[in-house]
């Protein structure tokens, strides 16, 4: 059987290569939440979103580039494939061992969202798997926000101090997941 990327050609047929997060097609889908956020809030300084293989932020960043908006890339301290890659000067391959790498746990980002990080308004912060389970701990508790440890990891930047908004700066966390069983997050005392 023979795989071929999506096409934008009407002809194309067979079984097509969608890649989770390493290719242009997914980021352009992905990266409509970022028109979303931009037509939901009147202002926007900054975009925190979890990275795993990058294809959320490449899309995000690619949506709203022209207006200027700063993005924090968020990722678990054990699963720092973004954070590796711009260390060493492109993607490399990482070890993954954090609780939230059943979604965030790409060994390696992808070559485009390494890219968009280098030239675009991209800062990489790292939390901790504890800070990432208070976060979603605190998601539950304070707003009754059901979320997996991915989706929180972008919380917690905010959190665990990782990113700091400047006063008067306004932030939108993206909470990207909700694959979780909540009554991990009942008080079971």
């Amino acid at each position: 059987m023979r795989w071929r990327h999506l096409s934008s050609t009407p002809r194309a047929r067979g079984p097509l290569l969608s890649h989770a997060y390493d290719h242009p097609l997914i980021a352009a889908g992905a990266g409509t939440l970022g028109l979303e956020i931009l037509d939901a809030l009147d202002r926007v300084d900054t975009i925190i979103v979890a990275v795993g293989g990058g294809g959320l932020l490449t899309g995000i960043a690619a949506a709203v580039l022209d207006a200027g908006i700063r993005i924090v890339a968020v990722e678990p301290e054990g699963a720092s494939s973004l954070h590796a890659s711009l260390k060493a000067g492109g993607p490399v391959d990482v070890v993954v061992n954090s609780i939230a790498a059943d979604s965030l746990g790409a060994r390696r980002v992808s070559q485009t969202a390494h890219e968009v990080t280098k030239s675009h308004n991209v800062t990489s912060v790292l939390v901790t798997d504890d800070a990432i389970v208070a976060a979603r701990q605190n998601l539950w508790d304070e707003r009754r926000v059901v979320v997996e440890n991915a989706a929180a990891a972008a919380a917690a930047a905010l959190s665990s101090h990782a990113y700091v908004p400047a006063a008067g700066e306004k932030v939108a966390v993206v909470l990207c997941g909700a694959n979780t069983d909540p009554i991990d997050l009942v008080d079971r005392g």
